[in-house]
């Protein structure tokens, strides 16, 4: 690193840095990625699915020569109990229509990064970036490592707590009901163990949400993704409601992978991978403020991420808003100008996107699910103990299916839960 200026600086080797540093090196701008790991992917820890749409938009045909693991196509949702589980699968043919995909982060990013490579990036890892070379206002560089180093523009792509973009004042610190902790493991399993225990076949997956027991009443739900030869089971634990429960989140990994309905599915894997890392949660709400004076933002250190329940976005989000942050900095340099005001057409650009378009959508959820304790404590059980009471058949005086809804659901109340329901479907 020395005195030379590039015309554009990315901190972070993730999904949305790397998208960005591919499409500028491709127009032909002098790019350099500033990754903090021993390589791209090194620090990205992530359930594992890539809705695919977005990286289409870059590398048309990208899953022929990238690391995927498999193609999710089969869903499946489930409430758990200590000892039950009510789950839906669904599994489809329409699900082909905008494939998604399990993938290892560690073994993606470095193929995106030989990608930003080829087209002229250059990309350097383990190298932590300190501060930035401000002057008058507008970033000009950064300090890593004791040595300045110059561009036209900066974007900030450094991860969820983005401390640059904090020391700019662009995002304010993180509060704990903004974030959640997420663990993952990754255990090793034979390809046709997974096949036949998840009853899918050749490069086909599943992916697996999970709320219930294993929180112990705690906001935050579990999920899985089946790989190639290997499952990623992990929890996602809202940090402000940890304390709620004795259950610590590495003891609700354990009682995921303890549960009846899951120790199956896993049986004889061999451990390989421990992790752990903040998730945004905030939604629509946390989204910093996204453009400078020479700096942009972009995937999680914007907090571009959902969690709707039913499936957790980020991913394509990141790529997206990379691939817009990179049109948004070709634009500014064909002007030579690269104040503030220039680009604030990156946020006009978001607007327009889906990213914005569905945050805004699903703006209410993360306060609604987080609202009430009922949702992870108690509305599991009385769904086990009305379906238990449609199954078991013991010979005893027949009872309505109402009467067993009604007598089901009497810990909490048939109009709370249906109050509780309209909010949900009210935010959804």
């Amino acid at each position: 690193m020395g005195e030379e200026k590039y015309d554009v600086i990315i901190v972070g080797g993730g999904l949305a840095g790397l998208t960005a540093a591919y499409v500028l090196a491709s127009a032909g701008l002098e790019v350099i990625i500033i990754e903090r790991g021993g390589y791209c992917g090194a620090k990205n820890m992530t359930g594992g699915r890539l809705y695919g749409h977005s990286m289409e938009k870059v590398i048309p045909g990208f899953a022929k020569d990238a690391p995927i693991e498999r193609v999710i196509t089969k869903e499946r949702l489930a409430l758990l109990t200590a000892d039950g589980a009510l789950t839906i699968d669904y599994a489809s043919d329409k699900l082909n229509a905008a494939p998604s995909y399990s993938v290892i982060r560690a073994r993606f990013d470095q193929w995106l990064a030989e990608k930003a490579e080829a087209a002229g990036a250059m990309v350097v890892t383990g190298i932590y970036v300190d501060d930035l070379v401000v002057n008058e206002g507008k970033v000009c560089g950064i300090v890593a490592d004791g040595e300045e180093m110059y561009s036209d523009l900066v974007l900030l792509a450094d991860g969820v707590n983005s401390l640059l973009g904090q020391k700019l004042g662009l995002k304010p610190e993180l509060t704990s009901s903004q974030v959640a902790v997420g663990v993952k493991e990754v255990i090793a399993l034979d390809e046709k163990v997974i096949n036949e225990r998840f009853g899918v076949d050749g490069d086909k997956g599943i992916a697996m949400m999970t709320l219930g027991h294993i929180t112990g009443g705690s906001v935050g739900g579990g999920f899985l993704y089946t790989n190639k030869d290997s499952v990623s089971i992990g929890v996602v634990a809202t940090v402000s409601d940890i304390g709620y429960s004795e259950v610590s989140v590495p003891d609700m990994v354990d009682r995921f992978k303890e549960h009846p309905a899951i120790k199956p599915l896993l049986a004889g894997g061999t451990p390989v991978e421990y992790s752990a890392h903040l998730v945004p949660e905030g939604g629509y709400d946390m989204i910093p403020d996204l453009y400078g004076d020479g700096v942009l933002l972009a995937g999680d250190a914007a907090g571009f991420v959902i969690n709707l329940g039913y499936t957790v976005r980020g991913m394509d989000f990141a790529v997206e808003s990379g691939r817009l942050a990179a049109e948004t900095i070709l634009k500014a340099k064909g002007t030579g100008d690269f104040s503030a005001e220039t680009l604030s057409s990156y946020k006009g650009a978001l607007e327009n996107s889906f990213i914005f378009k569905e945050m805004m959508k699903y703006r209410n959820l993360p306060a609604i699910m987080e609202s009430s304790h009922s949702l992870y404590e108690d509305y599991p059980p009385i769904l086990d103990d009305f379906m238990s009471s449609l199954y078991v058949v013991d010979g005893s005086n027949p009872t309505g299916i109402i009467n067993k809804l009604t007598k089901a659901v009497k810990p909490v109340g048939l109009v709370n839960l249906a109050n509780y329901g309209v909010k949900m479907m009210g935010a959804m």
